[in-house]
C-alpha cells in the first residue's frame, strides 16, 4: 500500500473504460448442475448449438459442395428470456431446463472495448503532479506493479511519452557508441593514424560530465532531447582538438619541430579560433536554456545541455588536450621502438 500511494502522489491516474452498458451474465449453480448429472462442457456445447453457428453436413453436387450450417431464428437472439427455452442433455439422457441450475444477472458493461493485437486491453493514463519527474513515475508505477501481484495472465507496457522515454534510455548507450566510432573511423582516415583519433575523442567525457552536471543543477532529467544535446557536444567539442592537433602535426611534419615544442605553439596559435567559435556555440545555445514562451520547457533541456558541456570542456581540454596529446606520442615511440628492437634481434640468415 505504501507504494501505491507513492505511485499515486506522482501521477494522477485516468481510465479509458466507460461503463455505460447493460450486460447479461449467465451464473451456473455447479452444484445443482453436478447432481443433475450436468458437466460444463455440456452446456457449453448446448449454448453454442443454440446460439452459435455449426456445421453439421455437407451437400455434395456433380460441381461443388455446400456446408450445412445450422443456427437458432435470429430472433431468439435479442432477449435473454430466450435462455429459459434451452433445455440440457444430462449424463442419463433426460432433457432438464437451463433455469433449474443457472440464473441471469445483469450488469454493467464497458461501451467499447480496445483491443491492440487482437487482445483487449486496458489504457490508464497519467500526468506528472508539479515537481516529479517521468522517470520517478514511471519506478514508483513499475514499483505498484510487482505489490498489486499481477496475474502472469495480464502483461502490462508503456505507450505514448512513457514508451518513448522507456526507448531512448535503452538505445541511448548504443546510440552514443556508435556516433564516437563514427567519428574515429572519419578522424582516423583524415589523419591516417590510430593514436591521434583517440587524443581528439579524449575531450569528450569533460563535455558529458559538463552536460550532465548542468542537468543536476537545474533538476532536468536526462531525456530524449538531452540526448540530443549530448551528441550534438560530440561534434561541437572535438574541434578544439581537431584545431590543435592538425596545427601540431603540421609543425612537426614541415617545421621538424619536437612534439613538445609544437604542441605549445599550437595551443598559443590556436586559442583564439578556438575561443571565438566555443563563444559562438555557448552564446547560440543561450536562448534554449534561458527562452520562455510555448514549447519551451522542450528546449531548455537541449540548452541546458549545449551550455553546460562547453562550459566545463572549454575550461579542461586546453589543458588536457595537450598532455594527451604528448602522452600518446611518447606510448607510440615506444611501441615503435619495441618493434625496431624486435626486427633486429632476429637471427641472420645465410645467403
Amino acid at each position: 500500500m505504501q507504494q501505491l500511494r507513492s505511485a499515486t502522489a506522482l501521477v494522477d491516474v485516468a481510465s479509458d473504460q466507460q461503463n455505460g452498458g447493460l450486460q447479461a451474465d449467465l451464473v451456473i449453480d455447479r452444484d445443482s448442475a453436478s447432481r443433475l448429472g450436468i458437466l460444463p462442457a455440456q452446456i457449453d456445447a448446448t449454448l453454442y448449438d443454440a446460439f452459435g453457428q455449426r456445421q453439421v453436413s455437407t451437400i455434395y453436387t456433380q460441381l461443388n459442395q455446400y456446408h450445412v450450417v445450422l443456427e437458432v431464428d435470429p430472433q431468439f437472439q435479442q432477449d435473454p428470456e430466450s435462455l429459459d427455452t434451452i433445455y440440457v442433455k444430462s449424463n442419463t439422457g433426460t432433457q432438464v431446463p437451463l433455469s433449474a441450475f443457472s440464473h441471469v444477472e445483469r450488469t454493467n458493461a464497458p461501451l467499447s472495448i480496445n483491443h491492440e493485437g487482437q487482445f483487449p486491453v486496458v489504457t490508464l493514463s497519467f500526468n506528472l503532479v508539479p515537481g516529479a519527474s517521468l522517470g520517478e513515475a514511471t519506478k514508483q508505477i513499475d514499483a505498484a506493479e510487482q505489490a498489486i501481484h499481477m496475474p502472469p495472465s495480464i502483461h502490462t507496457s508503456f505507450q505514448g511519452t512513457a514508451a518513448a522515454f522507456r526507448n531512448s534510455l535503452s538505445s541511448e548507450p548504443l546510440l552514443i557508441l556508435a556516433a564516437i566510432i563514427t567519428v574515429y573511423i572519419v578522424l582516423g582516415v583524415l589523419y591516417e593514424s590510430y593514436i591521434h583519433p583517440i587524443t581528439i575523442l579524449s575531450t569528450l567525457p569533460s563535455a558529458g560530465v559538463g552536460a550532465l552536471l548542468a542537468l543536476i543543477i537545474t533538476g532536468n532529467d536526462l531525456g530524449v532531447v538531452s540526448l540530443i544535446g549530448i551528441i550534438l557536444l560530440i561534434g561541437i567539442v572535438k574541434k578544439n582538438a581537431i584545431m590543435m592537433i592538425d596545427f601540431a602535426l603540421e609543425a612537426e611534419r614541415d617545421e621538424h619541430k619536437t612534439p613538445e615544442e609544437a604542441i605549445y605553439q599550437a595551443s598559443l596559435l590556436r586559442f583564439r579560433p578556438i575561443m571565438m567559435t566555443t563563444m559562438a556555440a555557448l552564446f547560440g545555445g543561450l536562448p534554449l536554456a534561458l527562452g520562455s514562451g510555448t514549447g519551451s520547457e522542450l528546449r531548455h533541456p537541449l540548452g541546458i545541455t549545449i551550455v553546460g558541456g562547453l562550459l566545463v570542456s572549454q575550461l579542461l581540454t586546453l589543458y588536457t588536450t595537450p598532455v594527451v596529446y604528448l602522452w600518446f606520442d611518447r606510448l607510440s615511440q615506444r611501441f615503435s621502438r619495441f618493434g625496431f628492437r624486435h626486427f633486429e634481434e632476429q637471427p641472420a640468415t645465410g645467403d
